[in-house]
């Protein structure tokens, strides 16, 4: 039942905050829903997991669709990122205004039941049902209370999305005609037996979706625009927590399927990956919007794990697992450096800020531990993650793994060129009279940054909540 709750908990504060009319109501709401959502979430995969962690129910039984809902190490990990991450975006933005807050929440709250969805969803049609209910609200989230271009971003946002959805439902509805039972589940689905010529284009209808969620190179153009445009609260979720739903679906819904399709394009798939590390990082350096860069560094990373994912390595595989989670962690954190910047000086050029260090020396102490996560600092939580992804490429093609690494420098470059224009030199017009954090900022970095030291030294928890998805994976199962 635990997966029912994940889902029920967000969905039905969701709707009852519509309804909210006053905007530090509508706040605490959304607060106390994140907050339970997380104490139901630690509960059930931590404290009491002996409690029921799957659900099934009839739900379309004339389409051959249940409601199965399943957690697995790999599901509980991205609940845990998803349940964590909600009540800290609400914390650290709760000072942010919005026009017609009941419903700015409501939205928030409706996406993060849907992320919950797709994250346990064991038939393939609820996927698909979550996957649209976690992307709709975003839409509505992005043209509402986006910056001024947010139209046409919102707009390039929709067309790369519905057309991967669209997609996506052709290779559902064509596998559920091949299925023996004609069912939507996923055992039925991992039963099909195809040919290669057939496995091959049902991969890319589905690999497609799955890269313009992440997203790679070339699926990538809609999301600078995206984070920049969105309400920064938005872009914390799309940045933190959605990218995360297209390398799910590889690993749950695409490798086990068409294992053959997989393998003869894996190269493909990984030179490209590759390709937009090293694209995305060239761009970040020559960026001067702080949400621009930090857009993408995003592509970057989530390049690696997407290389990583097709070198059939298990050690590799294992390290995709707990990047998923330390970078929803680390992006976040620099997300919420990036909005207290912008709401306390209205500014987000690096060519306007500087010597920020002298006004909120606590803000730049955190930052830098964040930065030092985002380079992957040896006892910062991204370096076992990026280690083993490396280790992965490296079993894979040395060439490769090689071309692949100089993402590292250039990831040291951006990031550490951002902090000193930020946060070192001189100070300007625009930060002469700046102050430091405020309390509900300053407490959501300290739980990042402890997360980001505690998970560096030790990350051995996270490795064992995911061994079982990884051996499952990796023996095919």
């Amino acid at each position: 039942m635990i997966p029912v709750f994940l889902i029920l908990l967000p969905l039905l504060t969701g709707i009852v905050g519509f309804f909210i009319k006053e905007d530090n109501a509508a706040k605490g709401w959304a607060l106390l829903s994140a907050v339970l959502t997380l104490v139901v979430a630690i509960a059930g995969i931590y404290f009491y997991p002996s409690i029921q962690q799957s659900f099934d129910s009839a739900w379309l039984p004339a389409l051959g669709s249940r409601f199965t809902l399943t957690m697995d190490g790999m599901s509980k990990m991205l609940v845990l990122l998803t349940a964590v991450s909600f009540p800290l975006i609400f914390l650290a933005t709760y000072k942010n205004r919005y026009k017609n807050a009941g419903s700015f929440y409501a939205l928030m709250l409706l996406t993060q039941a849907g992320l919950m969805g797709v994250f346990v969803a064991n038939d393939a049609l609820l996927f698909y049902f979550f996957w649209e209910l976690a992307l709709i609200p975003v839409y509505f989230l992005c043209s509402l209370w986006g910056g001024e271009k947010r139209i046409a971003a919102t707009f390039k946002f929709f067309i790369y999305t519905f057309v991967g959805s669209l997609m996506m439902l052709a290779g559902i509805l064509y596998l559920y005609f091949q299925t023996a039972d004609h069912s939507f589940a996923w055992q039925s689905f991992y039963a099909v037996q195809m040919e290669p010529s057939q496995q091959s284009l049902i991969f890319w209808l589905f690999f497609v979706a799955f890269a313009i969620k992440m997203p790679i190179f070339p699926f990538h153009t809609w999301q600078p625009d995206a984070y920049e445009q969105s309400p920064t609260a938005t872009t914390m979720v799309l940045s933190g927590v959605m990218v995360k739903m297209g390398i799910f679906a590889v690993v749950k819904w695409l490798i086990p399927f068409f294992p053959a399709a997989a393998d003869k394009y894996a190269q493909i798939i990984i030179v490209l990956s590759v390709v937009g590390m090293l694209y995305a990082s060239l761009i970040a350096i020559r960026q001067d919007d702080i949400k621009r860069l930090i857009a993408y560094s995003s592509i970057a990373h989530i390049g690696l794990m997407s290389a990583t994912l097709f070198t059939n390595s298990r050690v590799g595989l294992e390290g995709v697992m707990i990047q998923m989670f330390n970078h929803g962690v680390n992006v976040i954190g620099l997300w919420i450096v990036a909005d207290a910047i912008e709401q306390q000086l209205g500014t987000r050029k690096l060519s306007e800020l500087g010597g920020l260090a002298q006004k909120a020396p606590v803000l730049a102490i955190l930052l830098v531990v964040m930065a030092f996560a985002n380079i992957a600092l040896p006892l910062t939580n991204a370096f076992i993650g990026e280690f083993l992804m490396f280790n992965g490429l490296f079993s894979y093609n040395i060439w490769i793994a090689a071309i692949a690494g100089i993402s590292i420098i250039l990831a040291a470059v951006y990031t550490l060129n951002m902090v000193q224009k930020v946060f070192y030199g001189n100070t300007t017009v625009v930060t002469e009279n700046a102050i430091d954090i405020s309390g509900h900022i300053k407490l959501a970095l300290v739980v990042l940054v402890v997360v980001v030291i505690a998970l560096g030294v030790y990350p051995q928890p996270m490795i064992d909540l995911t061994k079982d998805t990884v051996g499952a994976t990796m023996a095919g199962k």
